[in-house]
């Protein structure tokens, strides 16, 4: 009987470590979300002046919003270093489509904003390629 007992100890301790810790789950999480910021910014850069509509931009912004709140909601579980690149990239990002966000708004008229909102799209393949390129998930 304790041998019996002993086994289904040993087999109970190597099915629980089995399961993510809150640190691998966290990883997890801060690299869906930058692989979906990725997909979510290519969407953006490859919008034209033809092809540009209000809910194709909303749609891939707000996706882009929840991922930047899922990062920063994981990053307390992270290990300090890779909390610190989570935060440096998040934040740097976020700071990145604010800028491009009033570079957009400051167009004269209405053919200069759409062209303006293109290239402000196309200019967040490259905040991003600088913000989250660090942020090593391979």
């Amino acid at each position: 009987m304790r041998t019996t007992c002993s086994a289904l100890a040993v087999v109970t301790l190597a099915l629980g470590a089995c399961g993510e810790s809150s640190e691998e789950k966290a990883q997890n999480t801060v690299c869906d979300a930058r692989a979906d910021i990725g997909e979510q910014v290519d969407t953006l850069k490859n919008l034209t002046p033809a092809t540009v509509t209000t809910d194709a931009v909303t749609e891939s912004l707000d996706a882009i919003k929840n991922d930047l709140k899922d990062i920063s909601d994981a990053q307390s579980e992270l290990g300090s270093d890779r909390r610190s690149e989570a935060e440096t990239a998040n934040k740097a990002f976020a700071s990145s489509i604010e800028a491009i966000a009033s570079e957009i708004g400051t167009s004269l008229s209405a053919s200069d904003a759409k062209a303006a909102l293109v290239t402000g799209l196309q200019q967040f393949g490259s905040a991003y390629e600088e913000t989250f390129a660090p942020l090593n998930c391979d």
